[in-house]
């Protein structure tokens, strides 16, 4: 019974076959060849418009370079005080865009509001004294796993641009969101107002690819220099072409993302009904935060069960993060919620 994250799970057997079949022949390199050309095909369909498409094989990288291109060296980029660029990336976002500031805010759900950005904005108008507010970075799903209805993204971009800034979606599960909130995926990325979207695929089913998405082609900028300069433009770059083609191809992507979202509900209404536990937000995409007795925390994992303890115990309870994946066996699921309840 692994819940620790949607990384612990391996890759879908669709996208192994496809970089077994890219492996065949010999095609142009550095994202010349046809694979690479036909994702952004795929993705320009899927969100009703030509973008700029930019593969690369991990998520900080994507947020990170996604974010340089975005903000100058002394611009401003907040974020949610939870949000992986701002606890989990090793201060790439400030390398990459060599020394822009991150300015973590804190807000209900794992989400930032305007009303958050405007209370903070008073210590960025000082001119050269202070950081240029440059960018708004946003997850799609939360950190917390709640999901950006398209009305609040188009209110935050609304805000942003109205300021000179731009708005960037961390979308390492935008999958799972998508699936939850039943809209097109143009309806909460450029619609709603989003400049630049970083693309999972690895935690829904690649064995390593994300993308960078540009909706205005002239925001993309110097983004391919960005890319080389770091060491992010691969020379075979058709086998992360390949990853994300076939993620994309027959829906096999929303496919992953409603299976691991429907085992997240099962879990999350399960553990709901037992004695002691309280969720602690709405589960929205493939997460669970519970609060479970410290004695249940303690049962579980002798049981054999692995999970992510997201706050230290208080009054006797743990705030714990368990996560579903596109392979989590249902069984594990049935398995975990009846020894919850034993």
């Amino acid at each position: 019974m692994n819940f620790s994250s949607d990384n612990s799970y391996g890759a879908a057997p669709e996208i192994l076959a496809a970089l077994g079949a890219a492996a065949a022949g010999a095609v142009p390199s550095y994202g010349d060849d046809d694979v690479t050309a036909r994702v952004t095909a795929r993705l320009s369909g899927i969100f009703a418009r030509e973008v700029a498409v930019y593969p690369v094989i991990t998520g900080t990288a994507a947020n990170s370079l996604a974010l340089a291109t975005l903000s100058p060296p002394h611009g401003a980029i907040f974020c949610h005080a939870e949000s992986h660029i701002a606890t989990d990336e090793c201060a790439a976002p400030e390398f990459f865009t060599h020394g822009a500031k991150l300015v973590p805010l804190e807000g209900h759900g794992g989400k930032i509001a305007a009303k958050d950005i405007e209370a903070v904005l008073p210590n960025f108008q000082r001119g050269v004294h202070s950081s240029k507010p440059s960018v708004v970075s946003i997850t799609q799903i939360t950190e917390l796993g709640t999901a950006y209805t398209p009305a609040e993204v188009a209110a935050l971009a609304e805000f942003a641009h109205a300021r000179g800034m731009t708005l960037h979606m961390d979308g390492a599960r935008f999958a799972n969101a998508l699936s939850h909130l039943g809209c097109d995926a143009a309806d909460i990325t450029w619609r709603a107002g989003v400049d630049a979207l970083s693309f999972g695929a690895t935690k829904n089913g690649a064995l390593g690819a994300e993308a960078v998405i540009f909706f205005d082609k002239d925001k993309a900028a110097d983004f391919e220099y960005r890319r080389k300069k770091s060491g992010h433009l691969l020379s075979k770059m058709r086998f992360i072409s390949a990853q994300l083609d076939a993620y994309l191809t027959d829906g096999l992507w929303l496919a992953n993302a409603a299976r691991a979202n429907a085992l997240a509900r099962k879990l999350g209404e399960g553990l709901a009904a037992a004695k002691g536990v309280t969720l602690a937000h709405p589960v929205e995409g493939n997460q669970v935060f519970v609060h479970l007795p410290d004695q249940m925390v303690r049962r579980l994992r002798e049981a054999g069960a692995h999970f992510y303890d997201w706050a230290p115990s208080a009054d006797g309870r743990t705030l714990v993060r368990l996560v579903a994946s596109f392979a989590t066996p249902e069984a594990d699921v049935t398995q975990f919620v009846e020894l919850a309840g034993a």
